[in-house]
């Protein structure tokens, strides 16, 4: 067994796990950490807790420290960079005339690195424009495209439920959708009722998709009659149905 912490660099991002060592780390602490893309800032969602090792991709990266005040001013700060990196990059995008909308920026923590992400139709070659922004920044830069699903999450908005977009506020990963899932729940199979903002599958299919699939194998869904004929101010008891 590993002891381990479960961090998120996004409130809606994948949860990754690390190593608190010996720090007295619990949850709802922010914490810097080392990642793939450098120095990060991220929030603990999972307090310390054993895991067993063959659930985890080894080895673990150590926690480096518990953030500091300074560090979360910083985290602040290069969020307003990277709205100020947004619209010389947008420019810049113009100047070249790329068949590419920018969606995001991010800065690492450390600063390091400014990623930007994009979509487009298909391959775009933002050689001049990285050449540009690296002479104005003077730092690495990385140009990542990204799906309509990824720009949907990034990008946030109101689904056709009218609540914020799930990707946007609570989704980690995104679930595999299909539209036999929309067969086996009966709904319209037309493209707008059953799509999200972002063109996709809506995301939502996937919730009670196992509890459809259960109900085909129930014997009493089968005794449910499809239609029902009612007198005028006829009231039935629904559980009757169920015996």
């Amino acid at each position: 067994m590993t002891t381990v912490i479960g961090v998120r660099f996004k409130a809606a991002g994948k949860i990754y796990f690390f190593d608190p060592d010996t720090m007295e780390v619990k949850k709802d602490d922010s914490v810097i950490v080392e990642t793939a893309r450098g120095i990060e800032f991220g929030d603990v969602v999972i307090g310390p807790r054993d895991v067993e090792e063959k659930e985890l991709v080894l080895p673990l990266k150590k926690v480096m420290r518990i953030a500091t005040e300074e560090d979360k001013v910083k985290v602040k700060d290069n969020f307003r960079r990277s709205q100020d990196a947004f619209k010389v990059c947008v420019d810049k995008i113009a100047h070249h005339k790329l068949p590419m909308k920018l969606v995001d920026v991010e800065f690492t923590f450390d600063n390091s690195k400014i990623i930007f992400f994009f979509t487009a139709e298909g391959r775009v070659d933002f050689r001049e424009l990285v050449k540009d922004l690296a002479a104005i920044f003077r730092t690495r830069i990385e140009l990542r495209q990204i799906g309509v699903r990824d720009e949907a999450k990034m990008v946030g908005g109101i689904g056709p439920c009218g609540r914020v977009l799930c990707c946007k506020s609570f989704l980690g990963d995104f679930d595999p959708v299909s539209i036999k899932m929309a067969k086996e729940q009966s709904l319209s199979l037309n493209p707008t009722k059953i799509s999200g903002v972002c063109g996709r599958l809506m995301c939502c299919l996937k919730y009670e998709n196992d509890n459809y699939q259960n109900c085909d194998k129930c014997e009493k869904c089968d005794k449910v009659p499809k239609d029902i004929e009612l007198e005028k101010d006829e009231i039935i008891d629904l559980s009757e149905l169920e015996d």
